[in-house]
This record gives structure tokens, C-alpha cells and sequence, in this order.
């Protein structure tokens, strides 16, 4: 108990000195959060991929469309339990700063393939009812104080005109990974104004959303499908939902991988702060430690003393840190436009990696000064003046 006092009182001896270094550690760790968590949020669309979804897209580019004829000959591919597709239809919702995705789908397949978005029936019922229907994520609902029966105004650009949608249906995600913040609509709502104003494009789709029984068979599936459309007009290029969504990543790789670096070089600034302070700390004390070794302290104690005292300023530290990570990201999010990241949270990993993190840190921060103080003879120790 003696020992444990005299552990807070070292700790403490040195507010000022110690209270920069909690504020040092908790802005680190705040840091090396958020900078996690936008790296998370990055990769939402991958982690929420399911390994029995594939998707058949054009083989030049993403946004070349893919005729409506090719559903029926994909289903007929082995192994394929069901077909459903999308067109992205974009537009302008109040202004251009309010982005969310926005969706012309095939309702009666749709919402099979993707049962993440949780739905109630009757609200589904009724919005295959109606011919200009929509249905929004509940953070759209949120964000815009939507409900059942509004009307929603899109300016069309991909395609021209006033859009009119009424809200039938407001979805709940299944879970985390989940985007909670897309718009999906009848394409053949669409389908009939393409029909009068832009006949050319009428009869096409912007993707295929292939479901498959079983996920080991998905890079068999998506060759048959190539195969049937290769030296065609629309050439397809089918992949897992994974790799699609990967493919998005591709022109940001650099500046996720340097957040990935950057988020750990933190870890070493928090190391980098801490040793200094306890360095500091055990040159100061060199006279003490001699006296606590000449009076038959042992290594044990002395190690419990020095790694105590970092352990507690690294806990403390990252405790404050963690503290106010969840206001930094919450801050942070409201400050980016509308729509930037759908998916935007703190993993528990995050969270337990500080923690692990702050623990080694302690450790390791007090390695140096250990070594002092055990290498340190007593009469050399008695004889130091600082």
C-alpha cells in the first residue's frame, strides 16, 4: 500500500508537467481515432458486401448502361437464384451540396436481393402501388424531417426534367455497415418519361445485381455470364460485390493507405511524448532511486514504481483522448457535405486497439528509464545533483 502512494504521489508531483502530457496522449488518441474511423468509413461499402451478391456491370466503365434484355439470359446461367438490377439516376435534391443516392430500381426484386434494408410490409405494399413512389433510408427522413406522404422535388441531370416522388416507404438499415442514406424508385417510372423524351436510352439499366446459391461458385458464374455477352455490344464484366465495390477505392488508395500510415505513426508521437516525460522524470529522481535502492528496494519495486507512473499518465491519457473522440467525430461528420459518408462510426476495434495501444505504450515508455535507474550505481546515484 506504502508503495502504491508513493507511486500516485511521483505521478503527481509534477501537475503541470503532468497534465501536458495527458493533454499530449488525449489529443493523439483522438487523432488516431478519427483518423480510424474515416478510414472505416471508406471501406463501409466493402464490409457490407455479401459474398453470394455479384454484379454485372459493362466491361468498359461503369457508366456505360447495359440492356434490360440481358436479365432473362442471366438468370438462365446455373447456379443463379435471382436477378435483379439498378440505374443510377442522380439529380438535384434542394441543392447541390446534398448528396445521397439516388436509385431506379426493379421493386419486385430489389429489396430481395438486398434484405438489408428493412422495410415494413405495408409500407412496401403501398409503394408498389403507386407509379412515382419512393423509398428513403431513415437518415434522409431525419435529415430533411421527411415522412410517409411527402413529396420529394429532384431536378433531373443524368436525366433532364422535374422529378415528383412521394415517400411510401422509410427503411431501416439491418445493421452498422448498412447505408442508411439512399433513395430507391420504380425504374419503370423512369422507364415511361425515357420512353417520350429520350428513346434512344429507353430499354437500358446501369447494372445487374446477380444473387447465387452458392458463394464458392461466383468466379465460375461470372465467367459463364461474360461469356454469353463477349463480342456483343455491351460487353459485361461481372465480379463479386467485394471487388465492385473495392474498384471504387482504387482511385483513393493512396490517400487511404498514407491515413492508414498516419494513424499509427500517432502511436509512436504518444511513445515519443510519454518517454520523454519519464526520462525526464528518472533523471530528476536519481538521488531517490539510489536511496530506495540502498535501502533494499528491488528491481521488482523499482519497475513497478517507474512502469506504474507511465501507466497511469498513458491510461489517463487515452481515457481523455477516447473521451472526446465521439463529439471529434460527431463534429467532424456535420462539418463534411451531406452525404460523404452514409456509414460513419466508431468500431469497437477502434476503441480496444487505443486501449491495447495506451497499455504497450506505458511499457514501453518506461523501458528507458528502467534501465537508467537499474544501471545507475547508488554511490554514483547518491552523488547526482539535479
Amino acid at each position: 500500500m506504502e508503495l502504491f502512494k508513493l507511486l500516485i504521489r511521483n505521478a503527481l508531483r509534477h501537475k503541470l508537467r503532468s497534465l501536458l502530457t495527458l493533454v499530449g496522449i488525449g489529443v493523439a488518441v483522438m487523432a488516431f481515432a478519427l483518423l480510424r474511423t474515416v478510414v472505416t468509413a471508406w471501406y463501409a461499402g466493402v464490409e457490407a458486401s455479401a459474398a453470394n451478391r455479384l454484379i454485372t456491370r459493362h466491361a468498359v466503365s461503369f457508366v456505360f448502361p447495359l440492356p434490360l434484355a440481358y436479365r432473362d439470359r442471366i438468370a438462365q446461367v446455373p447456379g443463379v437464384d435471382e436477378v435483379t438490377y439498378a440505374s443510377w439516376f442522380s439529380g438535384v435534391y434542394i441543392d447541390k451540396n446534398q448528396f445521397f443516392a439516388r436509385l431506379a430500381v426493379d421493386s419486385e426484386t430489389f429489396f430481395d436481393v438486398y434484405p438489408e434494408f428493412v422495410i415494413e410490409p405495408k409500407q412496401f405494399e403501398v409503394f408498389k402501388r403507386e407509379r412515382n413512389a419512393c423509398i428513403i433510408g431513415i437518415d434522409i427522413a431525419n435529415r430533411y424531417n421527411l415522412k410517409l406522404g411527402d413529396m420529394m422535388l429532384i431536378e433531373g441531370d443524368v436525366f433532364p426534367g422535374q422529378w415528383e416522388f412521394v415517400v411510401r416507404g422509410i427503411y431501416q438499415p439491418r445493421d452498422q455497415t448498412t447505408d442508411p442514406a439512399s433513395m430507391m424508385f420504380h425504374y419503370r417510372y423512369l422507364e415511361e418519361r425515357v420512353r417520350q423524351e429520350m428513346p434512344q436510352r429507353s430499354g437500358e439499366i446501369g447494372w445487374y445485381i446477380v444473387r447465387i446459391n452458392d458463394p464458392d461458385d461466383s468466379a465460375a458464374i461470372s465467367r459463364e455470364i461474360d461469356r454469353m455477352f463477349a463480342n456483343s455490344r455491351a460487353e459485361t464484366k461481372t465480379e463479386t460485390e467485394r471487388a465492385f465495390q473495392q474498384s471504387f477505392l482504387s482511385a483513393a488508395s493512396a490517400v487511404i493507405t498514407a491515413m492508414n500510415i498516419m494513424s499509427f505513426v500517432i502511436i509512436g508521437i504518444i511513445l515519443l511524448v510519454l518517454g520523454n516525460t519519464m526520462i525526464m522524470s528518472a533523471r530528476e529522481r536519481t538521488h531517490e532511486f539510489a536511496v530506495l535502492k540502498a535501502l533494499g528496494f528491488s528491481a521488482g519495486q523499482l519497475f513497478f514504481l517507474i512502469a506504474g507512473e507511465a501507466l497511469i499518465l498513458s491510461t489517463l491519457g487515452s481515457a481523455l483522448g477516447l473521451l472526446v473522440t465521439l463529439p471529434a467525430v460527431e463534429g467532424f461528420q456535420a462539418a463534411l457535405p451531406k452525404g460523404w459518408f452514409p456509414v460513419f462510426y466508431i468500431k469497437p476495434e477502434t476503441i480496444v486497439f487505443g486501449c491495447v495501444s495506451a497499455f504497450l505504450v506505458g511499457l514501453a515508455a518506461s523501458i528507458i528509464p528502467l534501465r537508467r535507474v537499474l544501471t545507475t550505481r547508488i554511490v554514483e546515484g547518491l552523488r547526482h545533483v539535479g
